[in-house]
């Protein structure tokens, strides 16, 4: 497990305020805009940074997060380049726990034990891997508690009860909470039905939640913190560097961030 990650979960936040995660894809517009952008998210008050690993089938995406992707492969940036960036950000001083998001491909590729090890070097504090079920991740699950990485799992509105236990059982700093049944991107807000499954993910857990998909607002944000310990937005960030344009990607990102945050 991160103790970054962990500590950064039990700091004291004001009642009802949830810990900010906000996603960006790396080497998106531009691969020299990643670390610049991190550091933005930190210092206008992000709890936790999300850095999406591209993949050229990202089917858990919305068209905004693929578009990112597919910029980001056309530059050549892979699961190595991650690793560079989130370096090269502690380097320059970045504190926040970030946790790399994306799909099991890329790590299968430079193998498990090596992206674990390589990912703990660079300063990363885990990984969020969208289609790896706690069902099939024993052998990742391994290599990520041997480096103190956290695995951080997925449960939706589509998981059963009887399914949260297993789920439950290899997180070890927070539960991811998919808002909705769908891919990234949408802008519905909280669905009315979250807090009973907030509700009913808690009877299986003591851990943290952090609910994702659909949040795009600091309204949103507001909302997630009467119910659960975090919110994350990803979507709605790419779309700000989109309509910010080339010319300033990062003073966007930073913008948006203190939007939310208030900071």
């Amino acid at each position: 497990m991160s103790e970054r990650l962990r500590q950064r979960f039990a700091d004291p936040r004001p009642p009802g305020e949830p810990l900010f995660i906000p996603y960006v894809t790396a080497g998106y517009p531009r691969r020299e805009d990643t670390v610049p952008i991190l550091l933005a998210m930190e210092e206008a008050g992000a709890g936790v940074i999300e850095l999406g690993v591209p993949f050229s089938d990202p089917l858990a995406d919305g068209a905004t997060i693929q578009h990112a992707n597919q910029v980001a492969l056309e530059q050549g940036v892979t699961l190595r380049d991650c690793l560079a960036f989130v370096r090269e950000a502690r380097a320059r001083g970045l504190q926040a726990p970030v946790l790399l998001m994306g799909y099991y491909n890329p790590i299968l590729a430079l193998g498990e034990a090596r992206a674990a090890a390589e990912a703990a070097a660079a300063g990363v504090d885990g990984f969020i891997v969208v289609d790896l079920p706690p069902e099939e991740a024993a052998s990742f699950l391994a290599e990520c508690r041997a480096n103190h990485l956290s695995f951080v799992p997925l449960v939706a509105p589509t998981t059963s009860e009887q399914r949260l236990p297993r789920v439950a059982a290899v997180a070890d700093a927070f539960l991811y909470v998919v808002s909705v049944a769908g891919t990234t991107g949408g802008h519905g807000g909280v669905p009315d039905a979250l807090p009973g499954f907030l509700d009913m993910v808690r009877r299986h857990t003591s851990l943290p939640l952090a609910v994702g998909f659909g949040i795009s607002t600091r309204e949103h944000v507001a909302a997630i913190g009467r119910f659960a310990d975090a919110a994350v937005i990803g979507s709605a960030i790419i779309a700000a560097i989109d309509a910010a344009g080339r010319q300033r990607p990062v003073e966007r990102v930073r913008e948006f961030v203190e939007d939310v945050t208030g900071h």
